[in-house]
């Protein structure tokens, strides 16, 4: 019955485990082996989710707690690899759209944030209220509106010295 409702929640979530991969994974191996990871804390922390909150707030509080614990672990291990002619490529920038642009460019920018600032844009930009975020990252309601908006100032200096800089 619990392995059930467990599959349940997955399948009826499973974007929010997916955002959070995509915002923390660097390769498509890193996202799969995140969403298993998170999937694998999920099914440890099911026995004692109590219904207090939303499913979905639980849910990325967890994916979240997850993926900033694996990345501060990874980024303290440095990381070897060759480089090969497609880390060179240039795309061809007369393909994108104004907007294209425009969301490559914050994703570029968020990822100039630390692991905690990206988890706390990432609810933002899903619309979820002060509240539903000050419970997943565990801040007061307050503390949110601050960090919110010392966020938005950070990634608008991100933008404009990227902007600067293609000059």
């Amino acid at each position: 019955m619990m392995e059930k409702v467990f599959v349940e929640m997955i399948n009826t979530h499973r974007g929010i485990i997916f955002k959070v991969c995509n915002l923390y994974g660097a390769s498509q191996e890193d996202k799969n082996d995140l969403f298993q990871e998170i999937v694998l804390q999920l099914w440890k922390a099911f026995p004692s989710f109590r219904s207090e909150s939303k499913q979905s707030t639980w849910m990325y509080r967890v994916a979240l707690n997850t993926a900033i614990t694996i990345f501060r672990k990874e980024s303290k291990r440095p990381e070897r690899m060759s480089l090969s002619g497609e880390e060179f490529q240039i795309p061809d920038m007369s393909t994108f759209s104004d907007s294209d642009e425009q969301i490559s460019m914050l994703n570029r920018a968020i990822l100039g944030l630390t692991e905690i600032e990206r988890a706390i844009i990432l609810l933002y930009l899903e619309e979820k209220n002060y509240e539903e975020i000050s419970e997943i990252i565990g801040i007061s309601k307050s503390n949110v509106g601050v960090r919110i908006n010392r966020i938005k100032i950070k990634l608008e200096k991100i933008i404009k010295s990227d902007r600067y800089e293609l000059r």
